[in-house]
């Protein structure tokens, strides 16, 4: 579970928002929005394949540079 120490001083609106960016790149709120209602297997697919999609298009741009 992400964890966000709020520094003395800090704005707790701050805090907030860096606890959602970090919530945001693990993936957490896109996994809760879709545990939250069914999800048919046609949506299922499509996500799946977005995902590979977006992982293939990294790595292409990871090796391309070398």
């Amino acid at each position: 579970m992400p964890e966000v120490l709020v520094r003395k001083g800090e704005p707790i609106d701050r805090a907030l928002k860096r606890l959602k960016s970090k919530l945001d790149t693990e993936g957490i709120l896109d996994e809760v929005r879709r545990l939250r209602a069914f999800e048919t297997p046609t949506q299922k697919t499509k996500r799946k394949a977005k995902a590979n999609a977006k992982r293939a298009k990294a790595n292409k741009q990871r090796f391309a540079s070398h």
